[in-house]
């Protein structure tokens, strides 16, 4: 009992020197499959490491939440799972975005753990249910703490766990920086690096919970 007393004051501590990455600040976009391999040697010029073949990834994520007492808006996290190497399972809590018109970029709380491959089984017993799954697959550059990932994503075929399609002729565009709370400059740097990636790619604050009113 003593060490996960002392854990936890660790972790407290932790977040109050805001030493701890718990806000991600994001920009999404899209671009049509014919035109990525302009965004990609585009991004190859402008990230770290241009001299290497980009970073591909081949993941698996799976959306759950769970209804909590006296609360309106479910528990939500994401499982992630690579399928093309042998690395640990990835655990993520994302709040609600923070409505500020005033910053560049979408904010919102963001916790991501490594795990085994027995977290579902453990969120089912916690009485977490999937919402849905999906495949991303893609490449992956960096520019000093900025991530950016250029994936298709495909949704599974019902019945066929390993078969996979297409959502649409294009590709997800997210540049998007972990850090911790109070480094709000980090939007700045966000703009001004989307704005170099323009035209071929406009990135913007994106809220998903207005994209699901549009009919």
């Amino acid at each position: 009992m003593a060490q996960v007393a002392s854990s936890k004051e660790s972790l407290s501590q932790a977040l109050h020197n805001k030493i701890v990455p718990n806000q991600e600040y994001l920009l999404q976009g899209s671009i049509i499959a014919s035109a990525v391999d302009h965004l990609i040697h585009r991004l190859r010029g402008l990230c770290d490491n241009v001299e290497n073949v980009p970073e591909t990834f081949h993941d698996l994520e799976v959306c759950m939440s769970m209804r909590q007492p006296n609360q309106h808006v479910p528990l939500q996290v994401r499982v992630r799972r690579a399928l093309d190497r042998d690395v640990p399972f990835q655990l993520r809590y994302i709040g609600q975005p923070e409505l500020d018109r005033s910053r560049p970029t979408l904010v919102r709380s963001s916790i991501d753990v490594g795990c085994t491959s027995t977290v579902l089984e453990f969120l089912n017993e916690l009485g977490c249910r999937i919402d849905f799954e999906y495949v991303s697959q893609g490449f992956l550059f960096r520019k000093g703490r900025m991530k950016i990932t250029v994936a298709k994503i495909l949704k599974i075929v019902p019945g066929k766990q390993h078969d996979s399609e297409p959502v649409c002729n294009s590709y997800l565009v997210e540049l998007s920086v972990l850090a911790p709370t109070g480094q709000d400059a980090i939007g700045d740097e966000m703009r001004i690096f989307a704005e170099q990636l323009k035209p071929l790619v406009h990135l913007e604050k994106i809220d998903c919970k207005r994209l699901g009113n549009i009919p």
